[in-house]
């Protein structure tokens, strides 16, 4: 039996123990930079191995070292356990037992067949080459995440690649998806606040209407990316929140909105931001208001390595692992990842699991209705694993 079989053997013999330590963190969701008892468990977990690890980050970020005592390259594999501040909608025996918190993007998952995997890594390291990291990460899903102060804290000192998987509810059970290059939008985030001048709403030229002044602003954003961004360039600007309330007949003095940018290309991003600061200074001197702009710029745009991707889809194709049906481009996604800050830091490559579950009805990520077939779990763990022995042997 070769080194490969055996691994693939000893995941589909732990199937059901990544299925319910994926249960267990589904009842016991934390939102992120909370989530201490995940930490805790998931550090119980190898305290069981007898097998060491260490704390980093600001947050609750864990590494475990594989180092097999042999010369070699050391690969990363890094996993997020952080929930969302979502009240779950599943009837489920592990449904979440935390009032308003959800596991709604796969997280718990991809800290379950990362933890499988790893103790299965840690049984085989004196026949391994190298070394491997595992990166549990918290606080993806909330800025200013938690990949870069565990990078800032050393957790990719020495470390050569890292690979990275995120279940998708909207790819078929089987699949693996992949896409060369930049393949996951970059984030910005914004937050202005309009004030003018209130009065009585019969006698409006007393006043300067600061809601006028936002729809306008709203208006306008939408110019951005029709008439300054490549048709070809993906951007979109989006206004989530217009707090205006007020009384019908009370001309409001100021208006806050919240928006979210994102881009696949850098450089949009630029175009994007020196176009909002211009909207605001006309929208200042055409309605005589005063605006306090706030920009935070978030994720930068996800960048699978080429060559790295290619070694790493070729070996998970080479490896024949039965439970995959197909390994497709799937193109670039539209959501951001703050894994794009090991892309920055270190050659990457960020893979997607399929995990629909097939029942004729749409369980989008992020929802109070996500699903996932628990069948991938294993799926994920057995192309990281295939992966990694092929990077470590290569």
């Amino acid at each position: 039996m070769t080194l490969e079989q055996e691994l693939m053997q000893r995941l589909s013999q732990s199937e059901d123990e990544m299925i319910q330590i994926r249960r267990h963190l589904h009842e016991h969701p934390e939102v992120s930079f909370k989530e201490k008892e995940t930490h805790a468990y998931i550090k119980r977990f190898y305290q069981n191995l007898n097998y060491p690890v260490r704390d980093c980050g600001d947050g609750y970020g864990i590494l475990v070292d594989i180092d097999s005592g042999h010369p070699g390259p050391k690969l990363a594999l890094r996993a997020d356990f952080d929930a969302l501040a979502i009240q779950e909608d599943n009837n489920l025996p592990f449904k979440s037992q935390n009032p308003g918190v959800m596991h709604a993007c796969g997280h718990d998952g991809h800290t379950a067949y990362m933890m499988v995997l790893a103790k299965n890594l840690i049984a085989l390291k004196d026949q391994l080459k190298g070394s491997v990291r595992i990166i549990h990460q918290p606080a993806e899903e909330v800025y200013p995440g938690g990949a870069k102060s565990m990078i800032e804290d050393g957790a990719l000192d020495n470390v050569d690649n890292v690979i990275g998987i995120h279940v998708m509810s909207t790819m078929p059970l089987g699949a693996i998806g992949y896409h060369l290059g930049n393949s996951q939008t970059g984030r910005s985030n914004f937050t202005v606040t309009f004030t003018g001048k209130g009065g009585h709403a019969s006698m409006p030229q007393l006043s300067n209407d600061a809601i006028v002044a936002g729809s306008y602003f709203v208006t306008a954003l939408q110019t951005i990316v029709s008439r300054r961004i490549e048709p070809a360039d993906h951007a979109s600007i989006t206004v989530g929140s217009f707090d205006g309330a007020g009384t019908y007949n009370v001309i409001k003095e100021a208006v806050t909105l919240k928006g979210d940018i994102r881009i696949m290309k850098e450089s949009t991003r630029k175009v994007i931001h020196q176009q909002i600061k211009q909207i605001i200074k006309g929208i200042e001197t055409t309605f005589g208001v005063k605006a306090d702009y706030q920009l935070i710029t978030d994720t930068p745009v996800l960048y699978n390595d080429p060559s790295f991707t290619t070694q790493t889809v070729d070996a998970i194709k080479s490896a024949k692992i039965p439970e995959i049906t197909q390994v497709t481009d799937f193109g670039a996604q539209d959501p951001s990842e703050d894994f794009a800050y090991f892309a920055l830091k270190r050659p990457s490559v960020f893979l997607y699991v399929g995990c629909d579950i097939n029942d004729g009805q749409t369980h989008p990520h992020h929802s109070p209705n996500f699903m996932m077939d628990e069948r991938c779990l294993l799926i994920a763990a057995k192309a990281a694993g295939a992966a990694t022995l092929d990077y470590l042997f290569r």
